[in-house]
């Protein structure tokens, strides 16, 4: 096993950093280790603004939770889908590219652009000693984000990335069993092999949680699931991504 694959097998989220900022060339190297990522036509849909104003990453944290790991960390990148330049492409060339920009497809371009991005940046950082933790908690109110970071129409904030040097580190959480994930040829819905799997599975994820709390927490995996998803949860999304003029046709 090589150093890479050790480094992408020990990910965990570090929800706790030291006070010490990143270096330029620490925060250059990650990012030019995002745009190397694959991309879809090479159209490279998306941009990462680097958040250092004190000010703006208080009220980034607000709006995800509070999330005080948002303000407290080495740099605090947001990923963006975006198919702005796209527009002004079409504008400066005298080409039709509208509809294209408002298809599901290249909304599903971008945010997948995005997100190889964000993958390699995180395990760029990783192995550089460095700790991350993605922030979905930025979709809590992407209007207020977008106002925040002046984001101009198409171009969505997807999800932040905290990064900095661990004050601790945490347990590597237990990811579902190979064969719920991996299926050879075509889907396999065996209902009982499945129920098998999960069930096995809840039983590392209550026995983790049971170690990590001291006997506070047993959650099952399953149960987290259902209740998550039995709550309606940012119901606003469809709309805003229209509005933004993505996934429109």
């Amino acid at each position: 096993m090589n150093e890479t694959i050790e480094t992408i097998l020990q990910h965990r989220s570090i929800r706790q950093f030291k006070d010490e900022p990143l270096s330029e060339e620490q925060i250059r190297t990650i990012v030019s280790s995002a745009q190397a990522a694959s991309t879809s036509s090479y159209i490279q849909a998306y941009t990462i603004i680097g958040v250092k104003d004190p000010v703006k990453k208080k009220k980034l944290s607000e709006l995800a939770g509070p999330q005080s790991y948002i303000e407290e960390n080495g740099h605090f990148f947001v990923f963006c889908a975006d198919l702005y330049r796209h527009e002004k492409i079409g504008e400066w060339e005298q080409a039709d590219v509208i509809p294209s920009l408002e298809s599901t497809e290249k909304f599903m371009v971008a945010v997948i652009d995005a997100s190889l991005a964000a993958q390699n940046a995180s395990i760029a950082a990783e192995s550089m000693g460095l700790g991350i933790c993605y922030i979905g908690g930025i979709r809590n109110d992407l209007e207020s984000v977008s106002d925040i970071l002046e984001l101009p129409d198409r171009v969505i904030p997807l999800f932040g990335l905290a990064v900095g040097y661990p004050e601790g580190v945490s347990d590597v959480k237990s990811r579902l069993p190979m064969a719920a994930v991996y299926h050879e040829d075509t889907y396999q819905r065996d209902e009982e092999a499945m129920k098998a799997e999960l069930d096995m599975y809840d039983e590392t994820i209550s026995s983790y949680y049971h170690a990590r709390t001291a006997g506070k927490r047993s959650d099952r995996w399953t149960g987290q699931m259902a209740k998550m998803l039995s709550g309606k949860k940012r119901m606003y999304m469809k709309d805003f991504v229209e509005k933004k003029g993505f996934n429109k046709r």
